[in-house]
């Protein structure tokens, strides 16, 4: 009996945790609805957990406990998060060689993208090819592009907001419920 309090807070605070660090990406993503209904589940999970602590301070387990499950709550829930891939990103290629060859190999794959021209400090011209790609759909791309094309310059960023209906990666308009939930 004396060790289930202390399984029963670790396990309360992993899953407590995890849902927190998923709550907070997607607040930071724009997902608020989403959002919302994780932090009501956690919080009640924090209640119980942090309650059990509180009611016997004395017990040294029940708070190794307690913080053993942050710790490991933290790491799940990011783990988690890259599994679900909620959202888009913002993948901005740079290339001083002709990127018609990149274009054509991405756009046949049903990758949307925007060229533009640029100079830069060391080279006269250069090919910015920017492109919000769905979460899914980066690891495919980083495949792509670090096979066929090793020494392109990229960065990806998280893109907040998008506009209703946008027409990204060749997908169709999500319905409301789908959009409620940010997927």
């Amino acid at each position: 009996m004396a060790a289930t309090i202390p399984l029963l807070i670790l396990f309360a605070r992993i899953i407590e945790t995890s849902l927190e660090t998923i709550r907070t990406i997607y607040i930071a993503r724009g997902h608020a609805n989403l959002a919302a209904c994780i932090g009501i589940t956690k919080t009640g999970i924090w209640l119980l957990s942090t309650g059990l602590v509180l009611t016997n301070l004395s017990d040294y387990w029940n708070l190794f406990a307690y913080l053993a499950g942050y710790g490991l709550g933290t790491l799940l829930g990011m783990e988690i998060e890259k599994k679900i891939s909620l959202g888009h990103v913002i993948v901005r290629l740079i290339t001083p060689d002709d990127p018609r060859p990149l274009i054509a190999n991405l756009s046949g794959l049903g990758y949307g993208m925007t060229r533009i021209e640029g100079s830069g400090s060391f080279l006269n011209t250069v090919a910015i090819i920017l492109m919000i790609v769905p979460r899914p759909e980066l690891g495919p791309l980083m495949d792509i592009l670090s096979k066929e094309y090793p020494a392109i310059l990229y960065t990806v960023e998280d893109v907040r907001n998008i506009k209703e209906g946008a027409k990204i990666f060749h997908r169709n308009a999500k319905t409301w419920l789908l959009g409620f939930f940010g997927l």
